[in-house]
């Protein structure tokens, strides 16, 4: 059975969708995935065993982009069933065009024209939850919903090793600041390894980290900011005994690998998503009047959410989950 799969674009959201797609992969046991998405979503979930297909969406970069959106939609051409964590109206006409009878997507005035399955879906739930609702519109849906999952193998490390993150790439209304994670990380030294992540617009912020950290005597880390493929990003986090972030893309792989986990949490909406199903894991934050404002930037310029969060609450959020 071949089933298409439009992903979020989001590195994040992409991993809050399989729980999702391993529910289609458990109710369709002969199915073959073909998944559409962003670079970042499709770098991390190809590696799925009943993927056989996996297409960079570029059809944005078009001058034309309906033209661009019915091309790629030929070249993937019909399936028996499609599903799409995207709710736009060119992800509707995509689908559309593959001739595919059988669609499911949120429900929007587009979906509703062109596609077969739209359900109406409450935000207010966690985010893992509103996918597994799209995917199964067309199915009876799991009675239990699985963790996050990857494909793909963690490294493994000679000693236990503190993954920090002080990034996302959303925006920096959700970034806690460099030196508190400097101060978390250099109150852990003795016990574990340090390794500090970024993304490639992230690298200042990783390099303000370790000059901080040099600047409190500690020689134990190591700065791969911007040095990583998605991939090797997935297996360094995978392979860490702690890890400590924003809310953000690399939290949920750390969940997906069932890291214990310290997320810091500002303007976003931690009942949607926040670490699903990871075992170990703490969530630091204020309840603001303010928050959550779900804004790239603090519209009010104090971004008090975040300056609140003291380094001495995630030292013990940490010494809480007893890693």
């Amino acid at each position: 059975m071949k089933i298409l799969i439009i992903l979020p674009n989001w590195l994040g959201d992409a991993l809050m969708a399989t729980p999702a797609i391993e529910a289609l992969s458990q109710t369709y046991p002969n199915a073959r995935f073909t998944f559409v998405g962003s670079f970042a979503s499709i770098e991390a979930l190809r590696y799925h065993p009943k993927c056989e297909k996996a297409l960079i969406d570029e059809t944005k970069k078009s001058s034309n982009r309906l033209l661009a959106t019915y091309k790629l939609a030929k070249e993937l051409g019909a399936f028996h069933m499609a599903v799409s964590f995207r709710s736009q109206i060119f992800t509707s006409l995509l689908l559309r065009f593959t001739g595919t009878v059988i669609c499911s997507t949120r429900a929007a005035w587009h979906s509703r024209f062109l596609l077969s399955h739209t359900p109406r879906i409450a935000t207010s739930q966690h985010l893992v939850k509103q996918y597994v609702q799209i995917a199964m519109a067309n199915a009876t849906p799991p009675t239990e919903i699985s963790p996050l999952k990857l494909y793909i193998e963690p490294k493994i490390f000679a000693k236990p090793t503190l993954g920090i993150n002080a990034g996302a790439t959303y925006g920096s209304a959700k970034r806690w600041y460099p030196e508190r994670f400097a101060e978390v990380a250099a109150a852990f030294s003795d016990r574990f390894d340090i390794l500090i992540f970024g993304g490639p617009g992230e690298v200042e912020m990783a390099n303000d980290i370790q000059k901080r950290l040099e600047a409190l005597d500690v020689e134990n880390f190591t700065n791969i900011a911007g040095k990583t493929t998605i991939k090797e990003l997935c297996e360094n986090i995978g392979g860490c005994s702690l890890f400590i972030t924003n809310d953000s893309g690399p939290m949920h792989v750390a969940a997906a690998y069932q890291v214990p986990t310290v997320a810091i949490f500002g303007p976003t909406k931690y009942k949607e998503t926040s670490q699903w199903m990871n075992k170990k894991s703490k969530i630091v934050r204020h309840e603001m009047e303010c928050s959550p404002c779900m804004k790239r930037e603090c519209p009010l310029g104090h971004h008090e959410c975040m300056t609140s969060v003291t380094a001495s609450e995630v030292i013990e959020a940490v010494k809480e989950l007893g890693v």
